[in-house]
C-alpha cells in the first residue's frame, strides 16, 4: 500500500505545542504586525483585548512551523521503517482561517490538525489534494486558531514527469 492510500479522512497529527512569550510576542509584530496590542503592554492593556496578545500571523506561522517539522519528522520515521514516504507539493491555498480568542505572553498552545478531505487530481495524474482542519487550543482549552488548509501529493499512481501542480491549479 502507498503513503497515500493509508491517509484516511479522520485521521488525527498532533504538531506540538508552543509557549508564546512577551519578548516572542513584540519581536514578530515589530517587525511584521505592529499594531498597539501586541508591541506595547500598557496601550494593550487598555485595548478591547485586554493584554499583550500575539498576531494572529504570528500564531499561524509558529502553527506553520511545527506542521512541517511534524511531516519532516514522519517522512524521517517511514524511511527509516523501509515504509511509503508521502511527497507532498506546494498548496493551493486554505479556507477560514479564524482567531477566536487572543494569545496572550505565557499561554501554550497545542496545535492539532484532522484529515478532512482527500480526492485524486483530475488535471494532475498521480497526484491528490489533502485538506485538513487545523485547531490551536491553549492550556485553559479555549481555540485560538481554526483554519482549513490544502495540500498536493503525490498518490503514487502514476510516474511524476512534470513536476508537482502549481499553487492554485486544480
Amino acid at each position: 500500500m502507498n503513503a497515500y492510500d493509508r491517509i484516511a479522512i479522520g485521521d488525527i497529527h498532533v504538531f506540538g505545542s508552543h509557549a508564546f512569550t512577551a519578548e516572542d510576542i513584540k519581536r514578530f509584530a515589530l517587525k511584521y504586525d505592529p499594531q498597539h496590542f501586541h508591541i506595547d503592554e500598557v496601550a494593550a492593556k487598555k485595548s478591547y483585548l485586554g493584554g499583550l496578545c500575539a498576531s494572529g500571523w504570528h500564531t499561524a506561522s509558529v502553527m506553520m512551523g511545527l506542521l512541517v517539522r511534524y511531516f519532516d519528522a514522519r517522512e524521517a520515521e517511514a524511511r527509516a521503517a523501509g515504509e511509503p514516504v508521502l511527497v507532498s507539493g506546494p498548496s493551493p491555498g486554505f479556507d477560514d482561517l479564524r482567531w477566536p480568542n487572543p494569545v496572550f505572553a505565557g499561554d501554550v498552545v497545542t496545535f492539532t490538525a484532522r484529515i478532512v478531505g482527500k480526492r485524486k487530481s483530475k488535471s494532475r495524474p498521480g497526484w491528490g489534494l489533502l485538506s485538513m482542519t487545523t485547531t490551536g487550543v491553549k492550556q485553559t482549552g479555549e481555540t485560538v486558531f481554526v483554519v482549513t488548509t490544502h495540500a498536493f501529493v503525490e498518490t503514487g499512481e502514476a510516474p511524476r514527469r512534470e513536476g508537482p501542480p502549481q499553487a492554485g491549479a486544480p
